[in-house]
């Protein structure tokens, strides 16, 4: 009796067996078996990706500050960029970056970008217009400026003197093909720890593109209210 006991709740408990694995789809036995498995881990936490901020700056500028980021330019391929309140004023995409110096003029007031042009410093005579141009800044302007390329070949003493006046202390060294980045402002002061000037020359022995050295950049927040 016992075995034949034993023999009808095997053959009943197959048959169950069988009649739930035709009812209940092989996908959902499949996660719930997982889901049982997984009872009892620790679950996995992932911190949300960081959230972009203005010209890519690690982490945001104060309300009412101006975000802004220089790159020059690396090698003959990759162009200058400045970036000012997440705009790009000179870049590849805008067409509008070239050889030599280029150089946006934002008013500080609005943060709006008035004009951007580069200067070529290697073919033409360029240095005058480049000066006019600096000069025709209004006051109460931002002056952001950055090389491609060369810089320094058709560069003249009375131009690297109107950039000098601007409070650049680097644009008398500059050599050919030096990377070479500048904020100033015109009619009023910047932050004594602003980040303000960088400059990389060109040496064979270090060079990242040949003859041209790595690409140099500056970045920061410009506060509001400067006089």
């Amino acid at each position: 009796m016992k075995l034949a006991g034993f023999l009808f709740a095997s053959i009943c408990a197959w048959y169950l067996g069988s009649l739930f694995a035709y009812i209940i789809p092989e996908d959902s036995l499949t996660a719930t078996i997982e889901h049982i498995q997984k009872v009892g881990e620790k679950p996995v936490l992932r911190a949300p990706p960081p959230k972009r901020q203005k010209c890519d700056h690690w982490s945001p500028c104060k309300p009412g500050s101006y975000a802004y980021r220089l790159l020059s330019g690396g090698g003959k391929e990759k162009m200058a960029k400045i970036c000012f309140e997440d705009q790009q004023l000179i870049s590849e995409e805008k067409k509008n970056a070239g050889r030599g110096i280029n150089i946006a003029i934002v008013d500080y007031d609005t943060g709006k970008c008035i004009d951007a042009k580069y200067f070529d410093m290697w073919e033409g005579e360029f240095s005058a217009s480049m000066i006019d141009f600096i000069k025709k800044a209004p006051q109460r302007s931002l002056l952001l400026m950055v090389t491609h390329d060369d810089g320094s070949t058709k560069l003249k003493e009375d131009a690297k003197k109107v950039i000098e006046d601007l409070g650049s202390k680097e644009i008398q060294n500059i050599r050919f093909r030096s990377s070479w980045a500048f904020i100033a402002a015109k009619g009023f002061k910047l932050p004594d720890d602003l980040e303000k000037e960088k400059i990389n020359h060109s040496d064979n022995k270090k060079n990242r593109y040949g003859g041209w050295p790595a690409e140099i950049q500056i970045e920061g927040c410009i506060p509001p209210n400067l006089h």
